[in-house]
């Protein structure tokens, strides 16, 4: 008597395994950030503003995907760490956020920390899966960040 077959598994979403892949480098990431006090979002927020000196409210939000009054909160959390500055700060005038040379050097340690997540999940060491992955991520969109 021979044995029942197996079902197949199931076709792999490509969207659920990228999802997946992205919650688990963003986990790795923040815990990278976190001895620096910083978040993959507020990262995000400061190199934004460090891209684009002089930046709006409105243009942070648009870059972030998130809401203006979002984008108010984090970056007066920045401010009061000292990391950005809005050089225009007063009522009725439109604002021109900075980095400043304190959130130019946390950015610096950010990179190097960014560095050594890409290392471990996607070089020469890792699964080689996630390298095939890294290496078309960055080959998809290598001329695009310009």
């Amino acid at each position: 008597m021979s044995e029942p077959s197996r079902p197949a598994p199931p076709v792999t979403s490509t969207s659920i395994v990228v999802l997946t892949l992205a919650r688990q480098v963003e986990a790795e990431l923040n815990a990278a950030l976190a001895p620096l006090e910083l978040t993959v979002s507020r990262l995000g927020l400061l190199g934004h503003i460090a891209a684009v000196p002089g930046v709006s409210f409105s243009d942070l939000a648009r870059m972030s995907g998130i809401t203006v009054q979002s984008v108010h909160t984090a970056v007066k959390a920045l401010e009061r760490a000292g990391l950005v500055r809005d050089s225009s700060a007063r009522a009725g005038s439109a604002s021109a956020i900075e980095v400043t040379p304190e959130g130019t050097r946390l950015l610096r340690a950010a990179r190097e920390a960014v560095a050594g997540v890409d290392e471990r999940l996607f070089g020469p060491g890792s699964d080689p899966a996630r390298r095939q992955v890294g290496e078309a991520v960055r080959a998809a969109f290598r001329g695009a960040a310009g």
